[in-house]
């Protein structure tokens, strides 16, 4: 059976997505912001008997499904294709794969990318210093922002001084960054989707012209240091394989696929 979930099944649904903070990152976070009844969100669920066994969150246009093992794909299809507007679906690969065949519409773009997650350093780090990342604030938000735009793999990201405004706002996320001698911002690394239990680590990145010095690894362990110390499981995306061998140097281990899939009208 599925039903729409309330706030009366909040304890029920936290007690499934909580036991892995990671893959549910993105559905912890909204049900912390906007709770499980509103007008930007809704929650469907999948029971056997009286245990919920499978989630489907709507935030806006965009859909996550969850389940710890096989759910009715069908069932969550026909609360999608309701919808006929331009859609995403996305979560875990094996999970929104099965949904594919069921969606009426035209793909506009699938993608999927590796999604890693860390819950130990396993570098040495009580040596290291971090006096020289800061934490960055409102003064030097533009800063921040032209320099990632000057990355290549960044100059058509959305960063916005509202964005960063918002981030600290809400608690949502958070940006570290290092100077180098010469008080030039070289590096910075900056979180989104933090909730009570976990961060997804995004925009690590270094100015054209200073890598190679190990400025955005510094960075990152600062911050994902401070994450496990407030007992916050650390995620990431990333679509490169040199760059996953950095990751996983310091703590990562890949847990699946995460797939976005983005659908055209409802005809």
């Amino acid at each position: 059976m599925i039903r729409k979930l309330t706030n009366d099944d909040l304890n029920i649904t936290m007690a499934l997505v909580e036991k892995k903070p990671a893959e549910n990152l993105f559905i912890i976070g909204d049900i912390e912001a906007y709770g499980m009844e509103s007008d930007i969100q809704d929650l469907w669920g999948q029971f056997e008997g009286d245990q919920l066994i499978a989630i489907l969150l709507r935030y806006d246009q965009n859909y996550i499904p969850y389940s710890e093992g096989n759910y009715d794909v069908e069932g969550f299809a026909k609360i999608i294709n309701e919808n006929q507007g331009r859609i995403e679906i996305s979560g875990l690969q094996h999970l929104v794969a099965p949904l594919k065949k069921w969606i009426d519409r035209g793909i506009r773009r699938d993608s999927d990318t590796y999604y890693a997650k860390c819950t130990k350093l396993t570098v040495p780090i009580s040596d290291l210093n971090f006096s020289d990342v800061s934490y960055l604030k409102p003064d030097n938000y533009l800063e921040n922002i032209e320099m990632l735009k000057s990355i290549p793999e960044f100059s058509t990201g959305t960063f916005s001084i509202e964005g960063r405004e918002r981030a600290e706002k809400f608690k949502t996320g958070r940006t570290y960054f290092i100077r180098d001698e010469h008080e030039v911002m070289v590096s910075s690394a900056s979180t989104t989707a933090e909730n009570s239990q976990s961060a997804m680590i995004v925009g690590v990145g270094t100015r054209p012209g200073y890598g190679k010095k190990g400025y955005a690894t510094h960075c990152m362990l600062k911050l994902c240091r401070d994450l496990l110390a407030e007992g916050k499981s650390i995620c990431l995306f990333y679509d490169n394989p040199a760059a996953g061998r950095i990751y996983k140097r310091i703590g990562f281990e890949d847990i699946g696929f995460w797939s976005m899939v983005r659908y055209e009208e409802r005809n």
